[in-house]
């Protein structure tokens, strides 16, 4: 069994986990952690709920991250506010000791004016659900032109939610050579 070390986890973010009772890798940590710290590396993980898939992909986003840059370097978007606010919040707790990063959660139901406020003091990391993420897009509070990294979390979800059109102009939206992460529990072929 691997540690968070041998996977090439920086010592501010081995210190968040532990803090959090994280010792050892899950499985999909495992595989996918070490190749996301890579370039160029698209991923499509399928992962039951529970098993460490926020960590998974949150990790390599937290550690490819410059703090000193704040425009928006990855989005995570996912179909409900409950899902966002969720990742939103583990993010959060694996950066603790990152200086600077900041981590927005966007979601319709609330207050776009608080959401355009957060973005404009400079967001490395957007957690979205679709409809909101493009509505900021639309207004030019959400910048995309920056992104590295963009994951869909609950994909196949999403798609059947009637997502498709928001998840295409979001892509159209972000540069062409990002890395492209899908996470499911399920996915149809």
């Amino acid at each position: 069994m691997k540690t968070f070390e041998e996977l090439g986890v920086s010592e501010e973010i081995r210190h968040a986990i532990e803090e959090l009772g994280f010792e050892h890798p899950m499985p999909v940590q495992e595989e996918v952690i070490p190749y996301l710290l890579g370039n160029g590396n698209d991923v499509i993980a399928l992962a039951q709920t529970g098993t460490g898939k926020t960590a998974a992909f949150g990790i390599p986003l937290l550690q490819r991250t410059n703090p000193n840059s704040r425009t928006t370097q990855a989005i995570v978007i996912s179909p409900t506010r409950e899902l966002c606010l969720q990742i939103a919040d583990d993010l959060k707790s694996f950066a603790k000791y990152i200086k600077g990063i900041n981590i927005v959660a966007v979601y319709g139901g609330t207050s776009i004016i608080n959401q355009i406020h957060a973005l404009k003091h400079g967001a490395q990391i957007i957690v979205a659900t679709p409809g909101r993420l493009i509505d900021l897009m639309h207004r030019g509070a959400a910048k995309l032109d920056n992104v590295q990294n963009v994951v869909l979390d609950e994909a196949d979800e999403m798609l059947n939610m009637g997502f498709s059109d928001s998840i295409n102009e979001i892509f159209e939206s972000v540069p062409t050579d990002r890395n492209t992460l899908l996470f499911s529990a399920t996915m149809s072929k």
